[in-house]
């Protein structure tokens, strides 16, 4: 059911102001008063969970600096896309462990790029240790399962195995997310007993219904109907959307949201959340930029206001204390 006020969560920390998934971004968001911090998990050669967005990590690392690592440079075809750079799969962690956070967006977000190489990357142990001790809740996003399955990686496990090593296999701040709804069913067969988080794009499908389906592959779309919420309100006990789906942006960029698929999810008992709330310019709807450009402030309130009033259970931010202001009111 709609809540009074949204869980807030650090999106990767708070990478508006320092590096993603830094240990000072983690402790920033945890400092401003958000409610919970989200890592993205990824594996090592040797199976340990990596906290970072992608496993492709040449422009989120120092990695490309490295000449000893300059021979692990590779091309891998991950969910259809290649890619060419540095993988943590190649990696062991006591390797990745000597490498430090870069800002992926740096363009954008010069002031965080100016942190760049003064923290190591975190293993998921590193950040579930960091949110005990800061006293909020983790939202555990599990990256590329399907891919990394072909490899030998079964994310579910690895995930069960370091929650329950971790102490926080059953505990009450902990949910769990994926856009590949095929690790979200592992782990519910496996008896997890925390909140399983369906993600949503805007459009597409997601990877490991693809691999598994071909052309039949549920899509994205289809899961936000009437006869897709009833079969997701049976697998998991949430869904998390693009914010564009919330706002249901017109032919000229203006929002019409929210969206009526909040209140009939809402109606089927599932939580609802959506990513990602950021200020800037690019990325928010044409409708609600101001002047200047990509990198500056647009009018990010008016279009917060829209994902606001759709009453929603969980926002993510990238700058904890504007989000704290805003949704924490």
């Amino acid at each position: 059911m709609p809540v009074e006020r949204p869980l807030i969560i650090g999106h990767r920390g708070a990478p508006g102001y320092l590096p993603e998934h830094s240990r000072s971004s983690h402790e920033r968001a945890i400092a401003a008063g958000v409610d919970a911090i989200e890592p993205d998990v990824v594996p090592s050669r040797d199976g340990v969970l990596v906290v970072r967005h992608e496993n492709e990590i040449g422009s989120t690392t120092d990695v490309s600096i490295r000449p000893e690592f300059a021979d692990r440079r590779r091309e891998a075809l991950v969910d259809g896309e290649l890619l060419d750079g540095w993988f943590t799969e190649d990696f062991t962690w006591s390797e990745l462990r000597t490498l430090r956070c870069r800002e992926r967006i740096p363009a954008l977000r010069p002031g965080s790029a100016a942190h760049d190489d003064e923290h190591p990357v975190l293993s998921l142990r590193d950040v579930l240790d960091l949110a005990r001790a800061g006293g909020v809740g983790v939202v555990l996003e599990i990256k590329h399962a399907a891919f990394f399955a072909r490899s030998g990686f079964d994310m579910a496990a690895l995930v069960e195995r370091e929650l329950r090593d971790a102490a926080w296999w059953d505990d009450p701040g902990l949910v769990i997310e994926s856009f590949e709804p095929l690790v979200l069913q592992r782990l519910r067969e496996r008896g997890i007993p925390v909140p399983l988080v369906q993600l949503i794009e805007a459009e597409g499908a997601p990877w490991d219904l693809r691999e598994r389906d071909g052309a039949d592959a549920a899509s994205y779309a289809s899961m936000l109907t009437p006869a897709g919420l009833d079969a997701l309100a049976r697998e998991v006990h949430g869904i998390s959307p693009d914010k564009r789906l919330i706002l249901a942006p017109d032919a000229g960029g203006a929002a019409r949201g929210p969206a009526p698929f909040v209140a009939d999810a809402h109606g089927r008992g599932l939580r609802v959340f959506t990513w990602t709330c950021r200020p800037e310019n690019a990325f928010l709807l044409p409708a609600f930029q101001g002047a200047g450009g990509p990198a500056e402030f647009g009018a990010y309130e008016r279009e917060w206001a829209v994902i606001r009033d759709a009453a929603l259970d969980g926002v993510f931010v990238d700058y904890p204390d504007l989000g704290v202001a805003f949704f924490g009111a």
